[in-house]
């Protein structure tokens, strides 16, 4: 065999090595966000499928390190809620509170609780434009003074 054939074969097999490592960890790692009523509706692969689900933050409770919170979705006249369990490393986003939307990524437990590894957050009021602020302008930016 031709050494450059034996170089040719390495090389695709070290680079189809690599494809199927890079495709396998995007699948592992990637997670769709739900809502609570579809994460329902999966029955028992939710506990078997990591998953991203979201809602909004309706009771917090703090427990030392542990935070149990309760999501709820307000759909067609419904309200359906799911307890959450936090017992992750991270601290909680600044906005995480009482009203604010968040995502919980997990796995649901057999006991029908949420248990989160991670939480994001974000209060929607926080991001609304002032009153009689300007359209992509700054209104609080004040100038410098000169002298």
């Amino acid at each position: 065999m031709h050494p450059y054939a034996k170089f040719g074969i390495l090389i695709l097999i070290i680079v189809s090595t690599l494809g199927w490592l890079a495709l396998e960890g995007v699948s592992e790692t990637k997670t769709y966000y739900k809502t609570i009523e579809e994460m329902a509706a999966m029955g028992t692969d939710a506990q078997v499928k990591r998953l991203r689900v979201g809602g909004d933050v309706e009771v917090i409770e703090r427990n030392g390190q542990q935070v149990k919170f309760r999501m709820i979705q307000k759909e067609n006249g419904k309200n359906l809620t799911l307890n959450v369990v936090y017992n992750g490393k991270d601290p909680l986003p600044d906005t995480f509170r009482i009203g604010a939307q968040c995502l919980a990524d997990g796995k649901m437990g057999a006991n029908g609780v949420f248990q989160a590894s991670r939480i994001q957050a974000k209060c929607a009021s926080k991001y609304e434009a002032k009153p009689g602020a300007k359209p992509g302008g700054n209104s609080s930016y004040a100038k410098p003074a000169t002298t």
